[in-house]
Parts: C-alpha cells; sequence; structure tokens
C-alpha cells in the first residue's frame, strides 16, 4: 500500500477518484460481460460453503466490485483498494490478549512495576485498583521484577480480576475517566504492564503463549491462580479463505486489532497477513524498550487513544493512508476507506460502519454493532455466526432505541443512524 505523504496529497488523490466507484455487478445477460465471465476472471472465495446465507455472495460481490477485474484495462489504481479486520473472534476463536497474559502469570513473566506503584502502568486506574495490586503484589519482588504467580495465587487472581472483570477481587471499579469511544483502559493495561520489555521479547512471549493456545484441545481450560480460564485458539478457516481471495483480488488486507501490536504480529502470518499490515495497540519506546504509554493517533496524547471504536478509524487512517491530526478521528472520502470490514464486537462499530463493499459481523451479541448490523441501512451487513461455537439466539431483542449505544462518558443511549434517527430495537435472527 503506498502511503500518502500529507494530507494536501490525500486531498488531491480524493479529487482526482483514482480508486473506481463500486459499480454493481453485470446482469446474467449481458452481451459484454455475462456473470459466467466475470466468475471466471474474478479470484473466488474457495471455501462459500462456510459462510452462513448469502454472505458469500455479499462478499464476493464486494470483491469483483472492487479488485483487480473491475480496474479499467487490468490496471491497478494509485491507491490501492484494502481491507481492515478484528483480530480476536474475527479472524479466530478466542482471545490473543488472553492467552498471552495467562502464560506470563503461569510462567512468571509479569514484573513488579516501578515503586510498587501499579498507577504507573495506567493514567487511568482507580486508587482503589492501585490499592488492591498493591497489597495483593507488593510484596512479592522489587521493582523491575518478575512476579511470582505461577504461586502466589493472591496476586494472580488480582491481575485477572483486572483484566477480565475491570474490577478488584473486592469488587471495586479499576479504571475511570477515559474516553469511551477512542480506548478501553482495560486492554490498553494488557500492553502497558509489559513496560521494560523489549518488541522482540514480548513476541518471543507471545509465540510461546501461541503455540500453548494452538497446542491445547477445543473446550480445554487452565488454572490461573484460583480461577479456571480458556486454554485453546482456533483460526478460522472461512477467514483465512476470504484473506487469501482478497489478495489475489489485489485488495489488501490489514489487521486493526484492539490487543497488543506484538501479540498481533506474532498471530497475524498465519492467516497470511505479514507485520507490515498488522495495527495494534502501540506504545512509544524508550531506550528501545515499552514505556507503557501509547502511541499517539488524531491529535489525542497522553495516553488517551487506541485502536478502540473511533479509535481504530484514527489508527487506520494515520497508517494505512497517511493522515495527520484531528481529521484522522472523522471518516475518510469515501474512495479511500475501506473495500470490506470485519469485526465481531462493538470496539469495531467504527470501522465497520467506514467499508464501503461489505461490513462483516461475527455475532458475539455486542449491543451497538447487531444494532446496526440488523438495520443494515445502506444494503450491504453481512451477519455471520460464529464459525466455531456459534452463540444460540440472544433471547430479547437488542436495545437499539434506549441503551444500546455507549457514549464518550460511559453512560448508555439510543442507537442513531447517520441522519439521527433511532434505530428500533432488532430481534437476533442469524446464530447458532
Amino acid at each position: 500500500m503506498r502511503r500518502l505523504a500529507s494530507a494536501l496529497v490525500l486531498a488531491l488523490v480524493a479529487s482526482l477518484g483514482v480508486v473506481p466507484a463500486p459499480s454493481p455487478a453485470a446482469p446474467p445477460d449481458s452481451t459484454t460481460d455475462s456473470t459466467r465471465d466475470r466468475a471466471a476472471r474474478c479470484p473466488q472465495l474457495q471455501r462459500p460453503g462456510l459462510w452462513y446465507g448469502d454472505n458469500a455472495q455479499r462478499i464476493q460481490r464486494a470483491i469483483d466490485e472492487r479488485g483487480r477485474c473491475s480496474w479499467p484495462g487490468g490496471k491497478a489504481p494509485k491507491i490501492k483498494p484494502y481491507a481492515v479486520f478484528d483480530w480476536d473472534n474475527t479472524m479466530i476463536k478466542n482471545d490473543i490478549s488472553d492467552q498471552t497474559i495467562f502464560w506470563m502469570l503461569r510462567h512468571d513473566l509479569i514484573r513488579q512495576p516501578p515503586g510498587r506503584d501499579w498507577r504507573t502502568t495506567s493514567r487511568f486506574m482507580t486508587d482503589a485498583g492501585a490499592r488492591a495490586l498493591r497489597a495483593a503484589c507488593g510484596r512479592l519482588a522489587r521493582p523491575g521484577r518478575p512476579l511470582p504467580t505461577s504461586t502466589n495465587t493472591r496476586c494472580a487472581d488480582e491481575i485477572v480480576s483486572v483484566r477480565k472483570e475491570q474490577e478488584t477481587t473486592s469488587g471495586e471499579e479499576v479504571f475511570a475517566g477515559y474516553h469511551h469511544r477512542r480506548t478501553e483502559a482495560m486492554y490498553a493495561w494488557v500492553g502497558q504492564v509489559l513496560q521494560g520489555y523489549t518488541p522482540a521479547e514480548v513476541r518471543r512471549i507471545a509465540k510461546k503463549a501461541r503455540r500453548a493456545a494452538l497446542r491445547a484441545p477445543v473446550g480445554a481450560t487452565q488454572r490461573v491462580g484460583t480461577t479456571t480460564q480458556t486454554a485453546w485458539i482456533r483460526y478460522y478457516p472461512a477467514m483465512r479463505d476470504l484473506v487469501r481471495t482478497l489478495k489475489r483480488a489485489g485488495i489488501e488486507p490489514w489487521i486493526v486489532s484492539a490487543s497488543p501490536q506484538e501479540f498481533a504480529d506474532v498471530w497475524g502470518r498465519a492467516a497470511g497477513i505479514d507485520r507490515a499490515h498488522t495495527i495494534g495497540v502501540s506504545q512509544r519506546l524508550v531506550d528501545g524498550r515499552l514505556s507503557g504509554h501509547l502511541e499517539p493517533c488524531g491529535g489525542v496524547r497522553r495516553d488517551g487513544i487506541m485502536t478502540y471504536v473511533d479509535g481504530k478509524r484514527c489508527f487506520i487512517n494515520k497508517r494505512v493512508l497517511g493522515m495527520r491530526g484531528p481529521k484522522a478521528l472523522r471518516p475518510a472520502p469515501w474512495r479511500l476507506r475501506p473495500v470490506v470490514a470485519g469485526g465481531d464486537a462493538n470496539t469495531d462499530v467504527s470501522m465497520l460502519r467506514d467499508a464501503t463493499g461489505v461490513h462483516v459481523v461475527l455475532n458475539r451479541n455486542g449491543a451497538e454493532v447487531m444494532c446496526r448490523a440488523y438495520d443494515d441501512a445502506d444494503g450491504r451487513w453481512a451477519v455471520q455466526p460464529m464459525f466455531i461455537q456459534p452463540l444460540p439466539q440472544q433471547a430479547e431483542p437488542y436495545p437499539c432505541s434506549t441503551t444500546g449505544y455507549v457514549d464518550r462518558f460511559g453512560d448508555e443511549r439510543p442507537v442513531r443512524r447517520r441522519d439521527g434517527s433511532v434505530i428500533p430495537d432488532q430481534v437476533d435472527r442469524v446464530h447458532g
């Protein structure tokens, strides 16, 4: 992907329209470009039977409309089309942040923070959270030294509770005061507790955790502290096939994950996406080591943004398109947006909405994302049950008209369309 050098160049490219606008596939009786001819020369999904309903056809239509078989004269546009995918529970079943942190806890690889002060791991950590972690872990090791979490269950349990519940083991709130459309403090914290490691060291740890998770049988569990946690991960064959098809069609696939950059780096290659096309939660380096402070985007600093909701859009615009400043927080010009986007959670809503060809949603019952998917405002949303262990139908309709949207302050609001109208409550229609 050629990156634009400046916003001026980006605007010029948008005005020239170097990426062809989508056009509908020719009808079957066309004498110039029949459906059969198009299928013969356009890369096709090889495992369409893994998809629910007409999802494979919806995805294939987007590939045909924007991939190489639609390029005038077969010549690639100056700004190549691209696709963006969440990682955890979109490209795979289960969560790489969970598995890596569990591995680290089971092998004494979490280090005591500077001054035994856990507030140094997140500017959004509450006093209650810092007190609980210090009480559980503060006496166990000197700052910078490994905590004995493989044997000290109290310390391990407190860290697991922060990761899984965003609460102390006594039920107190651990994070507060952040912008809920730009970051999720607990997700960021998973990477921030790695401060002091080099990126290469973290990738080596992630490789060991990956190996263990792929070897564990489907359904396997593990003991972490006194808790029982999931122990396995699997790649989705349908998503691997989609990545291969996109690449053959000249559409560049990217990972955009709310897991740490180094974790995503390790997992992406086996799905056909290299580190150069992987965007995760990135930290600034100090003397070659992770500092615990996040890479800024859109003019937002002080650890206030990451690849989460609007933050995912921001980092796509920054890394893929080269946009800088506050404009990176806004949707890019239509012709510069992703052709395909895939996700499974409210985390992914902004980048999913920005896609111009098809919005692929794996159903994990996130309220806002499912409200928008079932509302299907542009007719291009494809709802897919999880390929492994899909969830059953949600018993109650999604509360789109009342509480489905979480605003910047964490308050629940109605889910609204781009024109401001409220989406009515939606029944869960595509499920296991």
